[in-house]
């Protein structure tokens, strides 16, 4: 999703947030402190943690990721069957109801299905494209027809931006007004989105399996300092706050009122790397870059050996991920030759940083002495993360660190959308290797499993050549919650099972 990065709002939000009210407190709404505000409801239109995390607790897919972020589980299809050629997906859909109370339809699936495929707003296009047919055969059976067979098709109808929103709902208010005010099925609906300041959700009493929620409402507050949040979850002015700094986790460890949550993720921390600006579409400049930067230190220094380095798109543990993959190492010597074989000189960069996010701009001071020893200038421009996400859509940075956390099982979503030449100009990048888009596409739809495998080797083999960013590193989620609060976790998509959390 994917981060995916995200957009938050001035600090000036903050003295609205300073108090929460005693009557939520009380209430059993969970209130949790993140970073980033949302940007929209409508989950065609967003690629964004900030807005798929919170998308997983107001929709409902037709298929879930379990907690373990391994098993695919029934979500509002309870069971589905796929035809011996492998191209026709039946699903059986449970009796269900969207948070306005009007019964959730195969017809609304169909909907929603045929939405992230053709809508012009959609960033899913390409994944979905696969899809040749949609039909309801009646209100609780849906019939998805593929032009060819998809190893990675069942896995993506649990994307979190694939879930089944209400047709009559969207029809009636319009997209631009649905975007605000959604009407979903999952576990809590949205009340108010106050833009800047929070998102609050209460507990759908229309949810298919609402005994089970014992949380009365979730507020996610916009708190965009690191420092901030940290201060307020261990006030006690907050229950949860993400995102902790590593060189803040020992410490929170050590307070008896709170408890860290270091879940297994599948983050992936990278540079981004903007292929359509000068010398940065040489292939021998990017890979001096990659020489210049030492990731041992930056998992020393920035994460406090919490994270590990990475060496590839596809992240440590998930699906397909090629331990032997080239790493290169920390050389700037190395750098130097490159560049100058590259005949490239005093090469200068526009280094966008995140203000106020204490991770991103360790890494922008280390990255910005690293490469100064290559010759190479970085010209950090700290800005508002409420900007950073439009500058780098504009293409209006050379180099700036992102994130991707897997939003599926299969390994297609992530390598389509940073590799596949979507509508996102891979994930920001303006990468462009043919060869690539053209496997990446083979890649989705080989049915042999070992064939399939060796494709995910060689497109990670390819991207690595091909230097389409710089993958640094990877690490856990980083969570607080007070005492207080149980099973608050996330499984290694990201998702937050809130449905299952308790405040006592």
């Amino acid at each position: 999703m994917k981060q995916k990065h995200f957009n938050v709002v001035a600090a000036g939000v903050l003295l609205a947030l300073s108090l929460v009210s005693e009557m939520a407190q009380a209430a059993g709404v969970l209130t949790i402190g993140r970073r980033e505000d949302s940007t929209t409801f409508d989950p065609i239109k967003s690629a964004q943690n900030a807005d798929n995390w919170v998308f997983s607790n107001v929709f409902d897919p037709l298929v879930r990721v379990d907690n373990t972020g391994t098993k695919l589980l029934p979500g509002l299809a309870e069971s589905w069957t796929i035809s011996p050629d492998g191209k026709t997906y039946t699903l059986k859909m449970r009796e269900a109801k969207f948070s306005d109370g009007t019964p959730v339809t195969a017809s609304d699936a169909v909907f929603s299905l045929t939405r992230i495929r053709d809508d012009a707003g959609s960033l899913w296009k390409d994944s979905y494209s696969i899809i040749d047919t949609l039909k309801a055969d009646d209100a609780h059976t849906l019939v998805i027809t593929l032009k060819t067979p998809s190893a990675a098709f069942l896995s993506q109808l649990a994307l979190p931006n694939a879930s089944v929103i209400s047709q009559a709902a969207l029809t009636k208010q319009g997209a631009d007004d649905f975007a605000e005010h959604p009407v979903g099925s999952g576990a809590f609906s949205v009340k108010e989105w106050t833009r800047g300041e929070k998102v609050e959700l209460v507990k759908n009493p229309y949810y298919w399996d609402a005994a089970k929620v014992k949380l009365d409402g979730v507020e996610w507050l916009t708190l965009p300092d690191d420092n901030t949040r940290m201060l307020k979850v261990q006030a006690g002015e907050i229950d949860a706050a993400l995102s902790i700094p590593f060189s803040r986790i020992s410490s929170l460890q050590k307070d008896p009122k709170l408890a860290v949550e270091l879940d297994t993720s599948t983050r992936e921390d990278h540079l981004l790397i903007n292929h359509s600006h000068g010398d940065l579409g040489k292939v021998e400049v990017r890979q001096a870059l990659d020489f210049a930067i030492d990731k041992k230190s930056i998992i020393d220094t920035v994460t406090f050996g919490y994270g590990k380095i990475a060496n590839s798109y596809i992240p440590d543990g998930a699906l397909y991920h090629y331990a032997g993959n080239l790493q290169r190492p920390y050389d700037p010597e190395k750098a130097k030759q490159l560049l100058a074989a590259a005949g490239v000189k005093n090469l200068t960069l526009k280094y966008l940083v995140n203000a106020g996010d204490e991770v991103d701009e360790q890494i922008a001071v280390l990255l910005q002495q690293q490469l100064a020893k290559a010759g190479i200038t970085a010209s950090l421009q700290k800005v508002d993360p409420s900007q950073s996400w439009d500058m780098l859509v504009a293409g209006d940075y050379d180099i700036s660190v992102m994130y991707w956390t897997n939003d599926i099982l299969d390994p297609d979503q992530k390598t389509t959308f940073v590799l596949g030449h979507d509508s996102n100009n891979n994930y920001m990048t303006r990468y462009h290797n043919d060869k690539v888009k053209a496997l990446v596409a083979a890649a989705r739809v080989e049915m042999d499993p070992a064939k399939r495998q060796q494709m995910y080797i060689d497109l990670q083999k390819m991207a690595k050549a091909d230097v389409n960013w710089i993958d640094l590193y990877y690490s856990p989620y980083r969570n607080v919650t007070r005492k207080n609060i149980k099973d608050f976790h996330q499984n290694p998509l990201g998702r937050f099972t809130l449905e299952d959390t308790v405040k006592e």
